[in-house]
């Protein structure tokens, strides 16, 4: 049993830790690369919002907790599919991810340079409020939801692997794969990279960067919805489970380079199995240094991050 605050990834091999072979090695990087696509999927908004927008929305975890808890409620009271309960959230999720931003802007972007300092307070404040109201709603137990696939696996050799797992993987790809292709093939994504770089040249082009950046956030935040539902469906949650991931989030976007959507992928994927290795040699213990012992060993030999420019 490999246990992840992110999740609980099984294995069937029967060896203690202190035993490392090839096979044991080959089981960790298989369950490292599946970890490393959820990862994917609850940082690539982050992508968006901080890495091409440059908000500091150190708050986007506690929003992805907040989806999470969402879709138990759907799941809860009418028995909707977790992962359909993502998407139809989305929309809800768009719209405030607009008022966040619209606020954000008036009170700290629109005033002065330093709107990125005095928006850590924001959104720290906003990513408070947001547990705490979890916390009124909920309580501190943990929440999970139902579905067919949940506590199903298969079994391939003397591995078992969580089909939730497995879900996570195929929604981390097609997440990364449609924002690459929207970011890329439309005037509004070319606009959302350009808009960080260089404001007047976008409003020479008939764009508002406002506008812009506001549509960004929004996606940003949409996004949130699936990756919410991913995350109760790979474990339960709790109202303070955002604080095991704003590490793990920030490290995944920086260590790729700043908003970059298959960059995001990889470095997901790097972490993951870095953490599935680590834990599976060293134990538990070891594994949540390992975000940040990255994070630092990549910044030193690549400031840019691994696919920055």
């Amino acid at each position: 049993m490999i246990n992840d605050s992110g999740g609980v990834f099984e294995t069937t091999t029967g060896r203690g830790w202190g035993v490392f072979s090839v096979e044991l090695l080959i089981e960790s990087i298989i369950f490292g690369v599946l970890l490393g696509c959820f990862y994917c999927a609850v940082s690539i908004g982050l992508s968006v919002a901080f890495g091409l927008i440059d908000v500091p929305h150190i708050a986007h975890p506690a929003f992805l907790v907040l989806a999470a808890y969402c879709v138990y409620i759907l799941n809860d009271t009418w028995g909707i599919d977790p992962l359909l309960a993502g998407v139809l959230i989305t929309p809800l999720f768009f719209l405030f991810g607009i008022v966040v931003y619209r606020l954000y802007h008036a009170m700290f972007e629109k005033r002065g340079s330093d709107a990125a300092v005095r928006g850590i307070a924001f959104f720290f404040g906003v990513a408070f409020i947001i547990e705490v109201l979890i916390i009124l709603q909920f309580g501190v137990d943990q929440r999970s939801v139902t579905a067919p696939y949940i506590g199903k696996s298969w079994r391939i050799l003397e591995m078992r692997i969580p089909i939730r797992q497995i879900v996570a993987f195929v929604v981390a790809v097609s997440l990364t794969l449609a924002l690459t292709l929207y970011l890329s093939r439309t005037f509004t994504g070319r606009a959302i990279r350009a808009v960080a770089q260089d404001e007047g040249a976008l409003r020479l082009l008939g764009a508002d960067p406002i506008r812009i950046k506001t549509w960004a956030f929004g996606l940003a935040t949409a996004i949130l919805g699936i990756a919410g539902a991913l995350l109760i469906v790979v474990a339960p949650v709790e109202p303070t489970l955002d604080r095991a991931y704003i590490g793990r989030t920030f490290c995944v976007v920086v260590m790729a380079g700043l908003g970059s959507m298959s960059g995001t992928l990889v470095a997901a994927i790097i972490l993951g199995v870095a953490e599935s290795v680590v834990l599976t040699s060293f134990g538990a213990s070891w594994a949540p240094a390992i975000s940040f012992s990255l994070l630092l060993a990549v910044l030193a030999v690549r400031p840019q991050g691994l696919f920055g420019r």
